[in-house]
């Protein structure tokens, strides 16, 4: 059994040598082979699209067959519910399961089905997940009407059209993640962008996307 170890802190004085050797002492008591470590030093109120070793271990695990992924509490994929339920469902759907330690509990089964117990905690974290839309949605809808009751205009000016390096700069991660050849599918997963804008990008900015795309497995 193959696993990898992914450990976060938020600040850099803060240090995760404490969660890797625990996480090493898991995998020795399991037998479970260590096939990497991955830390990080980021808040983890970060998107998963601005954290470098969050997607580099997604792409390790899956070339080269990562059976688990093995972190001491859930928190360590980040604090933002959004952001943990995505790499969950990212994991799940590749069939590579994340071991919880403080949970002691598993995402998927041997079999590779999704764990039960793992499912009512992820349940219970995708309502929380709507709350948290929910009231975001609230409060933009309140502040959009205050600012229309006194007089505000909503929406972009008539004739505006966005410049290319301007285009580039907002987009620079989904463009830069595009060039490595990621579906959009899934780099939608990781910006929250749009698949149509994302194929918009790929032909106005990568007119070989398809066959950057072609070179590799898609992440």
């Amino acid at each position: 059994m193959k696993v990898v170890l992914f450990a976060r802190v938020s600040t850099n004085i803060q240090d995760y040598d404490r969660q890797i050797n625990e996480l090493t002492g898991l995998a020795k008591r399991n037998g479970w082979k260590i096939a990497a470590s991955f830390s990080e030093k980021v808040s983890g109120a970060k998107k998963n699209n601005e954290r470098t070793e969050l997607l580099r271990m997604v792409e390790y695990v899956e070339a080269n067959h990562i059976n688990k992924v093995v972190v001491t509490e859930l928190s360590r994929l980040g604090r933002d519910t959004l952001q943990v339920l995505e790499v969950i469902e990212m994991l799940n759907a590749k069939g590579i399961s994340l071991y919880i330690q403080n949970y002691n509990i598993e995402t998927l089964t041997d079999d590779g089905k999704v764990n039960p117990m793992s499912q009512f905690l992820i349940t219970i974290l995708a309502e929380v997940a709507r709350m948290e839309r929910k009231t975001i949605k609230e409060r933009m809808d309140s502040g959009y009407q205050n600012f229309r009751a006194n007089g505000g205009l909503v929406g972009r000016k008539q004739g505006y059209r966005k410049s290319d390096e301007a285009m580039k700069e907002e987009y620079a991660e989904e463009i830069r993640l595009l060039k490595r050849g990621y579906s959009l599918r899934n780099v939608s997963k990781l910006t929250h962008t749009s698949i149509n804008t994302l194929r918009k990008l790929a032909i106005k900015f990568l007119l070989n996307y398809s066959s950057i795309a072609s070179k590799r497995r898609q992440f």
